[in-house]
């Protein structure tokens, strides 16, 4: 089972995969991970061969795989996890991040912001759950582990 858990800069996945992974399930980050790229433009696209390569396997395993990118169109998912918090939550995040400097810079901020205008409504129609993050990150994992043991039961294997 493969569960992509969505969304723009700073709305928690990164986090909730830490949180995934300290309760033992296989999550992971598309960025922190080594499955995207810089792109010309200066946005980030999947690196495809090796997100599929992570896919194959882990095919017989539930997988949470967090990133946003547009190649993630051409997968196939069984829970959607749209992942979001209000505009002034973003902004503050970015702002105060310490991972890593994106954000920093106007034009950084304002791709997020567009992206929040035009890429959240496309990610909204098709998700199966939409969870917003201003609340603790143990509580969307809850909802999210939730969501994914009740549209697809499973073993114990993780």
């Amino acid at each position: 089972m493969r569960v992509p858990l969505t969304g723009v800069s700073e709305t928690g996945k990164s986090s909730l995969v830490t949180e995934l992974r300290r309760r033992d399930y296989i999550a992971y980050d598309a960025d922190d991970d080594g499955f995207t790229e810089p792109l010309p433009d200066g946005a980030w696209g999947g690196q495809l061969n090796l997100v599929m390569s992570l896919f194959d396997q882990h095919a017989d395993r539930l997988l949470f795989f967090a990133g946003c990118f547009d190649e993630q169109v051409q997968f196939s998912f069984d829970v959607k996890v749209l992942l979001t918090a209000p505009v002034e939550v973003i902004l503050e995040r970015l702002r105060t991040r310490t991972t890593n400097s994106f954000g920093r810079s106007q034009a950084e901020r304002d791709r997020v912001l567009a992206d929040m205008e035009c890429v959240i409504p496309l990610l909204r129609i098709s998700a199966d759950l939409i969870v917003d993050t201003t609340r603790p990150m143990s509580e969307v994992a809850d909802a999210v582990v939730d969501a994914v043991d009740s549209r697809c039961p499973r073993d114990s294997s993780r």
